[in-house]
């Protein structure tokens, strides 16, 4: 999915690029490799093994992750995670993972004020306001973590399909 930017956009994500972006040298690791040594990503790294998901992520792609961090799962209320973790629930885990998830190569660059249809069918909202890019209720807090398969972006919260 390639979307083009309009140049206001381009503007305002500027600044936004400049101090959250984290263009680290990963692209010989793929998507769970590159959260896997990231250190901050544990929790999505568990939860992407217990849905079943990880050789798919580890595959060649590409894709466009909407990354939790460790702290914006703490945020879920209390069990809710280890619930999910649950054999019973990895369906349900899968829907909740894959809706962080687009199909194909965004880079920040490209991100524009829409709705975006992510892997588990349903489509998220895309937001662009000065300098700040949502993802739902999500803010976006580092981009364009490159991988050997697509590219992260890091949020702050879980969002939920």
């Amino acid at each position: 999915m390639k979307t083009s930017l309009k140049i206001s956009a381009v503007a305002a994500l500027a600044a936004f690029l400049s101090l959250g972006s984290a263009n680290a040298a990963s692209d010989d690791k793929n998507i769970v490799e590159v959260a896997t040594s990231a250190g901050q990503f544990k929790t999505l790294v568990a939860a992407v093994k217990a849905a079943g998901l990880a050789d798919t992520l580890s595959g060649p792609g590409p894709f466009t992750v909407f990354a939790p961090t460790d702290e914006a799962f703490a945020k879920l209320p209390k069990g809710t995670v280890e619930e999910l973790m649950k054999p019973e629930n990895k369906k349900k885990l899968a829907g909740i993972l894959t809706y962080h998830v687009v199909d194909g190569k965004v880079m920040a660059a490209d991100v524009k004020t829409m709705e975006a249809k992510t892997v588990n069918g349903a489509n998220a909202k895309v937001k662009v306001a000065g300098n700040n890019v949502t993802i739902d209720e999500a803010k976006v807090v580092k981009t364009d973590i490159a991988a050997s398969n697509g590219v992260i972006h890091v949020i702050d919260t879980v969002i939920m399909p």
